[in-house]
C-alpha cells in the first residue's frame, strides 16, 4: 500500500478540521507544513510528497486536538506577529494582529524622537512587543517585565531567537512599581482587560492563561494601576501606549484624566484614542 501524499493528506485534514475551524484549508496547510518541517509555500509546491505512516499518525493527532478546540498556535508551538515568528506556550497569550497597532505606533514615535531610547513593555508575555520594537529600533533599550516566570522564560527564548537579547532586560515584576525612581521615555502595555465574569464565558478561558486575561470586575484593575505607575515613571515628553478592549475607550480616557490617588496629578499632555483596522477602539496614547 502506497503512503499518503501531501495533496491527499491536505484533503483529509481539511475535512477533519471543518467542525472546529473557521479556516480549515489554511489550518490544514499549517499543520501539514509543520509536521513536515517545511513552509506552506514549499508544501503547496510539492503535493506529491509522500508521508511516512508514523508522521501521518502524528499529524492526525494534532488535527484531532484542533478539532476539539485547542488553539492552533499552541499545537504548533509558534505563531507569527509583526512579520516575526514567536515561540509560544500555554503560559502566554497568543499574539494577535490587533496588537500590531501598538507596535506600529511605538515605532513611528521612536523614529520621530531619536533621542528617546528608554522603553518598557509591561506584561510582556511572549515578548512579542518588546522583540518587535528591538528588531526595528536597534539602539532601543527595553525593560520587559511580567509577573509570570514561565512567561519570562518564553520571552527570553524569543529575544535570543531574534538576536535582540542584548537590548532587552527581563524582570519579574508586578507592573512598574519595582522600577522607581527610574523613568522611561516609552511605556507599552497589553494588560489583562477582560472582565472576570465575561472571561468565564469565553472559549479562550479553557486554553489561554487566566492571569493574562482577567482584568477584574470591570476589566480595568491593572489599567488603573498602570496609569498611576506611569504618572510617576514616564519621563517628561514621554509616551504611554495601552491596548484596551474595544468597549473600554471612554472609560480609560476618563481614568487618564483623573488625578492620581498618590497625588501625582493628571497627565499634563495629550490623550488620544486610536482605532484598529476594523475601526474598533484599540489603543490609548498618553503623552506627557
Amino acid at each position: 500500500m502506497n503512503n499518503l501524499t501531501a495533496g491527499q493528506a491536505l484533503t483529509e485534514l481539511k475535512l477533519a478540521l471543518q467542525a472546529g475551524s473557521e479556516e480549515p484549508q489554511l489550518e490544514a496547510q499549517l499543520l501539514l507544513a509543520h509536521g513536515l518541517g517545511q513552509t506552506r509555500s514549499w508544501l503547496l509546491a510539492h503535493p506529491e510528497t509522500e508521508l511516512e505512516p508514523a508522521l501521518w499518525t502524528s499529524i492526525q493527532g494534532m488535527a484531532k486536538r484542533r478539532a476539539k478546540g485547542k488553539p492552533l498556535p499552541y499545537i504548533l508551538g509558534h505563531w507569527e506577529f509583526f512579520g516575526l515568528t514567536f515561540s509560544i506556550g500555554p503560559a502566554v497569550l497568543i499574539p494577535r494582529p490587533e496588537t500590531e497597532l501598538l507596535v506600529e505606533t511605538a515605532i513611528d514615535w521612536l523614529r520621530k524622537h531619536p533621542e528617546r531610547r528608554r522603553a518598557a513593555d509591561v506584561g510582556t508575555g511572549s515578548g512579542c512587543i518588546a522583540v518587535s520594537l528591538a528588531k526595528h529600533i536597534p539602539d532601543l533599550s527595553l525593560t520587559a517585565c511580567d509577573i509570570s516566570l514561565e512567561a519570562l522564560t518564553i520571552a527570553r527564548a524569543n529575544a535570543r531567537i531574534h538576536a535582540v537579547q542584548e537590548q532587552i532586560t527581563l524582570a519579574q515584576a508586578d507592573l512598574l512599581s519595582a522600577f522607581a525612581p527610574q523613568s522611561f521615555d516609552l511605556i507599552c502595555a497589553n494588560l489583562p482587560y477582560i472582565p472576570t465574569d465575561t472571561l468565564y464565558e469565553l472559549p479562550i478561558y479553557s486554553y489561554e492563561p487566566g492571569l493574562a486575561l482577567d482584568g477584574g470586575p470591570d476589566g480595568l484593575d491593572l489599567i488603573r494601576r498602570l496609569l498611576a505607575d506611569a504618572r510617576r515613571l514616564l519621563a517628561p515628553g514621554g509616551l504611554l501606549l495601552l491596548e484596551i478592549e474595544t468597549r473600554q475607550g471612554q472609560a480609560v480616557l476618563d481614568l487618564s484624566a483623573q488625578p492620581s490617588p498618590q497625588g501625582a496629578g493628571e497627565y499634563p499632555g495629550s490623550t488620544r484614542l486610536l482605532q484598529d483596522l476594523a475601526r474598533h477602539d484599540r489603543l490609548i496614547a498618553v503623552e506627557m
